[in-house]
């Protein structure tokens, strides 16, 4: 198994505000796709749709400010079954998340794609956690198709 690896800092107080991005619908939407639905609460799914497709999260744990998981039960192939991981933590001035999308049975080309994407989106939580303009989709970065 193989898995996507991210770091990022963002200059805020506490992890607070990026565990709410994380943790409600408004949130994931003001960062990650614009067409999000669901229960983001534990057990809760939440559903991300994109132009060319999405995915269903279930939450599988939730810890206030530390941690968040999701599992992956509908989307691509490659995706169900692999878990989504967000561990925050406290560094000083800055609020430190260590991102993990792990459990890809082999590194596709797919998967090369969704590394870069997720590191697309990432900014995007960064800058709505700033307080600057995100970028969900549809307004991302738009990256050559991975086919």
């Amino acid at each position: 198994m193989v898995d996507i690896l991210h770091r990022i800092a963002t200059t805020t107080a506490t992890p607070q505000a990026m565990y709410d991005a994380l943790t409600t619908v408004d949130g994931l939407a003001g960062w990650w796709t614009q067409d999000t639905t669901g229960d983001a609460g534990l057990g809760g799914k939440v559903e991300f749709r994109f132009p060319d497709g999405g995915f269903v999260m279930e939450v599988e744990e939730l810890r206030p400010s530390e941690r968040v998981v999701w599992r992956v039960v509908d989307g691509p192939e490659e995706w169900v079954g692999t878990t989504v991981e967000w561990d925050l933590r406290q560094d000083g001035g800055w609020t430190v998340l260590l991102f993990a999308h792990r459990g890809w049975r082999e590194p596709v080309e797919f998967m090369h794609h969704c590394s870069t994407k997720w590191a697309t989106f990432l900014q995007s939580l960064k800058a709505l956690v700033e307080g600057a303009d995100a970028a969900p989709s549809p307004r991302d970065v738009k990256i050559d198709n991975w086919n």
